[in-house]
């Protein structure tokens, strides 16, 4: 019988905070224009290609001030003038995700296309199918018509 992996701690090496490269603040005290990832998407843009320009550190480093955060529950800050909207897809491009879902999540024994993608490598077919039963009606599209496609994005 084979041992179960110990998981081995992550040695994490203190850098004097005067030799990081990128500047760091402290939570809440963030100047203005600096602004997360999770920020951004909030309001609808993206980096846009920039890279980071400085460091939020974690809530465990607000007690080591003469470290550098290095956990990886710090969060990159972006500058928000560089910062562009995020892209739209296309008609087509949602076409084409709506039939690779559809491919995902439509059984193809009883034709029913669920709300979730399917086993299909491993089962081969729904649950309902392999194991039959009938499918609760909240689980899948309700549709007589024969699934063709129904944007899901």
């Amino acid at each position: 019988m084979p041992h179960p992996r110990k998981k081995r701690r992550r040695e994490l090496k203190k850098v004097p905070r005067s030799t990081a490269t990128l500047e760091e603040f402290d939570r809440r005290s963030c100047p203005e224009g600096l602004v997360t990832r999770r920020q951004l998407r909030e309001r609808g843009l993206c980096p846009g290609g920039q890279g980071p320009v400085a460091v939020l550190r974690c809530k465990y480093c607000a007690y080591r001030p003469d470290q550098s955060c290095n956990h990886p529950t710090r969060a990159w800050l972006y500058r928000l003038d560089l910062a562009r909207p995020k892209r739209v897809p296309t008609m087509a491009q949602e076409w084409a995700l709506d039939r690779a879902m559809a491919a995902r999540s439509t059984c193809p024994e009883c034709k029913r296309r669920y709300y979730f993608c399917l086993p299909l490598r491993t089962q081969g077919s729904c649950d309902p199918c392999a194991r039959g039963y009938e499918p609760s009606p909240d689980t899948y599209f309700a549709s007589t018509a024969p699934v063709i496609h129904r944007l899901a994005a």
